[in-house]
């Protein structure tokens, strides 16, 4: 059988792979001059230091299967995200630890004490948080969620806080320790040679095309199936409307030795108007001392307009209105399988798009073999 796949990305690459080793052949097309999608990976020119082009990227994962698999295709060399967040005028770390507690407080509590003293804070009459706000308050108090997530917030997604929902401040964690591993998962690293060398080891297949620098709407042929991670929206010529992201421009910063000290440093405050700088030499800390000139991106958030890279999907009340009208659509299309964080439309980490690939990949199998039509999604995006 012969199989188209659109993104040449994680979710692309996974598939692509496995229908190979099936014995398929794949067409995979990406209109972009690179694989790896957002999570491409180079080497600057001019001071040597591996770049994640579109932003950071850190794996880690608690999918054992995820964590086999992905070691299949590079080394991984440890890596703790240790972030670091700038709040009017003084430095802290993140996540909300024991450290930040006292530190902010100018305290010296226990953690049975922090954990009181945090509780005396919350908004105790918020039973049912409503909104990220509301979920802060209930959590931590005002003095904390305005001084790193109020500002930032803002300035991330372009809204009111009272205007997104509470599950996005629900992925952040709140220890009360000394733990300042930003991750809490078991397996957590860093690729040697950048994630674009472990997607090119997946796509290593001789049966497997790669057409970079193509249009999926300019492809003729014909396919037994199509898999498209690309936006939703875009497969049905956005009839339905556009889907709404937020995307981010980076400002480059050049300089000899150390910049910052650090991979991330949040900028909390709303008047200054970037959200964070990142120094990618500390992505790597391996080399990073063997490297004398060094690279940062100063990193600015806005509304995606429609040649502009998407990052983030919004899901508010219109989105959703409008992904439901699309994912009718998609279920009404014969022969095409929307997957990954475009063609679903749900913000996803790196761990869970490999993840969910592998478990659509279970699915072609056993579809394919009892030969029946495969659906348009393998999981529910709604």
């Amino acid at each position: 059988m012969k199989f188209c796949i659109v993104g040449a990305g994680f979710s692309g690459a996974v598939i692509a792979r496995h229908l190979s080793d099936k014995g398929h052949n794949v067409i995979i097309v990406d209109e972009r001059e690179n694989i790896a999608g957002n999570c491409y990976t180079e080497r600057d020119a001019s001071s040597g230091v591996m770049v994640h082009q579109y932003g950071p990227h850190i794996f880690h994962t608690a999918n054992q299967r995820v964590w086999d698999y992905i070691r299949q295709f590079g080394v991984f060399r440890p890596y703790t995200n240790r972030v670091k967040a700038i709040s009017q005028g003084k430095v802290y770390t993140l996540p909300v630890n024991l450290l930040t507690i006292n530190q902010f407080f100018g305290k010296t509590l226990s953690p049975d004490d922090a954990r009181k003293f945090i509780q005396e804070k919350a908004d105790k009459s918020i039973k049912n948080p409503k909104n990220f706000e509301e979920q802060a308050l209930s959590m931590i108090g005002p003095e904390l969620y305005k001084a790193f997530f109020y500002g930032y917030t803002r300035k991330q997604w372009g809204l009111d806080p009272k205007e997104l929902p509470a599950s996005i401040l629900k992925r952040l964690p709140l220890r009360f320790n000394y733990d300042d591993n930003y991750f809490s998962h078991p397996y957590q690293g860093m690729p040697e040679d950048g994630y674009t060398a472990i997607v090119d080891n997946i796509l290593k297949s001789e049966r497997i095309e790669l057409r970079l620098n193509t249009k999926f709407e300019d492809i003729k042929e014909n396919f037994h199936h199509v898999f498209y991670t690309g936006p939703i929206d875009r497969y049905f010529d956005f009839k339905e409307g556009r889907l709404g992201y937020r995307t981010l421009d980076f400002e480059r910063i050049e300089s000899e030795g150390d910049y910052q000290g650090t991979a991330v440093m949040n900028y909390c405050d709303e008047e200054v108007p970037f959200t964070r700088i990142s120094e990618h030499k500390h992505f790597a800390p391996w080399e990073a001392d063997s490297l004398n000139r060094t690279v940062s991106f100063r990193e600015y958030s806005r509304l995606a307009g429609p040649k502009d890279t998407p990052y983030y999907p919004i899901r508010l009340v219109n989105e959703k209105t409008i992904l439901n009208n699309y994912i009718e659509l998609a279920n009404k299309t014969k022969n095409v399988s929307f997957l990954g964080r475009l063609g679903t439309y749900r913000y996803l980490d790196m761990d869970v798009t490999i993840a969910e690939a592998l478990s659509a990949c279970d699915r072609i199998d056993e579809l394919l073999d009892a030969g029946k039509d495969l659906p348009a999604f393998f999981i529910d995006p709604s």
